[in-house]
């Protein structure tokens, strides 16, 4: 790999859509930031001042998690850059098995300090008391947290204490004191600790942000967009100039594999609309054995592709799906969707774990990343064997209209060969 940016970052990341949305923080306020995956590839061998990288490790054991995180840091190094840890904000994964092998990754040259705020106000998720929120609700209560959890409770100290990580609660009051630098000072010179902090709104967060500065050792951050552009902000360097592209007479490829109810409700409003055709596909179809079948829907998909129509692709569900299934099917799918890649216009995809297996097939190996559509909701060009407008979307992020925006603007974008 090719030496990286000075004063840049490195943004290590457990899932393809937290890297990229992520990255664009410091992307729209004129840094220009990509996302690759796997081996090292060309997506960082451009010096960009922003590289975001996802580990895949949403799905691992934490000792799997864990170990996949000290191998992508030591590989990539920081070389300059400071380090955000990308979580996700209603604490899937393995969020304390990973914070855990950054802390010990970075001990290795001293004592570490990480800051960990992990509110996204934009999309409805705070922190209050050392625990989580979503809509002001406990997050234990969310539905995201009834289909998937991996700890006991959402309190962040009982969280890291899982991987034996020394915490240090920061309450909202103390965040919004002048006193703020002098806590996370204090932290820092005591080292190997973490300072979990409370957020209601984007202000705290900025408030997080500023008094991080100057200090020593220098933390790294562990938190989702919501610290993300909090910190971008800190650094604005003006605009970049738009991508341009091919304009394209071929449709765009949207596709619905995420189980959450708010990915669901946008793939029926956007079917509503009238302006894509809906491809239904089961997870027996998917599963079976019928390769035929799985064919035809290849075939369906990129004849309506080619003539210029989008194409919403959906992996239909029962009301209490089997999670054990949700990588199985999001590779079937990949699979069987592999052939449409020269059809694509451009491309749309909810759930990290979706778009990655596609992406793979579609012999991607990397994003630059160009603008945000809406906050959780990511945009770019790919790179590899194709190179079209993608946007990606975490799978409960956004409302019942987010795919329409989302195919509404991929349209704008294909059609002109411009992301301005």
């Amino acid at each position: 790999m090719t030496d990286l940016v000075a004063d840049g970052w490195l943004i290590v990341a457990d899932d393809l859509t937290g890297a990229a949305d992520c990255a664009i923080a410091f992307g729209r306020r004129g840094r220009a930031a990509a996302v690759t995956w796997g081996p090292v590839t060309d997506a960082s061998d451009r010096r960009l001042p922003v590289l975001a990288y996802d580990a895949a490790s949403r799905g691992l054991s934490a000792g799997d998690a864990a170990r996949r995180h000290a191998e992508v840091l030591a590989r990539l190094g920081l070389r300059g850059r400071r380090l955000f840890k990308k979580i996700d904000s209603t604490l899937r994964g393995q969020p304390a098995a990973e914070t855990a092998a950054t802390l010990a990754h970075l001990a290795q040259s001293g004592p570490a300090f990480g800051l960990f705020a992990p509110a996204f106000p934009a999309t409805g998720r705070t922190t209050l008391g050392g625990r989580i929120l979503v809509q002001g609700r406990p997050l234990e209560q969310a539905e995201v947290w009834q289909r998937d959890h991996t700890y006991a409770n959402a309190d962040l100290a009982d969280v890291l204490a899982t991987a034996g990580i020394r915490t240090e609660k920061v309450a909202l009051a103390q965040v919004r004191t002048s006193g703020l630098r002098g806590t996370l000072a204090r932290l820092a010179a005591e080292g190997n600790v973490i300072a979990a902090c409370d957020a209601e709104t984007e202000h705290d967060l900025h408030l997080i942000a500023a008094a991080s500065r100057d200090i020593a050792p220098a933390p790294f951050f562990i938190g989702s967009a919501g610290l993300a552009h909090a910190l971008a902000d800190l650094d604005a360097a003006g605009a970049v100039e738009p991508l341009q592209i091919p304009a394209s007479a071929c449709g765009t490829l949207i596709v619905v594999g995420s189980l959450a109810g708010a990915s669901r409700n946008a793939a029926r409003a956007l079917q509503a609309g009238g302006t894509v055709k809906h491809f239904p596909v089961a997870p027996e179809m998917l599963l079976g054995q019928d390769d035929a079948v799985r064919t035809a829907l290849a075939a369906g998909v990129a004849t309506h592709l080619t003539q210029g129509g989008d194409a919403l692709v959906e992996i239909t569900m029962t009301d209490h799906p089997d999670m054990r299934l949700g990588t199985q099917l999001a590779n079937a799918l990949a699979d069987a969707l592999q052939a449409v890649s020269p059809a694509i216009g451009a491309f749309a995809a909810t759930g990290g774990e979706t778009a990655a297996a596609l992406l793979a097939r579609f012999g991607v190996n990397g994003i630059r990343l160009a603008d945000e559509i809406e906050p959780g909701v990511s945009l770019g060009l790919t790179l590899g064997q194709i190179a079209v407008p993608i946007a990606t979307k975490a799978g409960a992020f956004g409302d019942a209209h987010s795919l329409i925006r989302i195919s509404e603007r991929l349209r704008t974008i294909r059609t002109r060969g411009s992301f301005s």
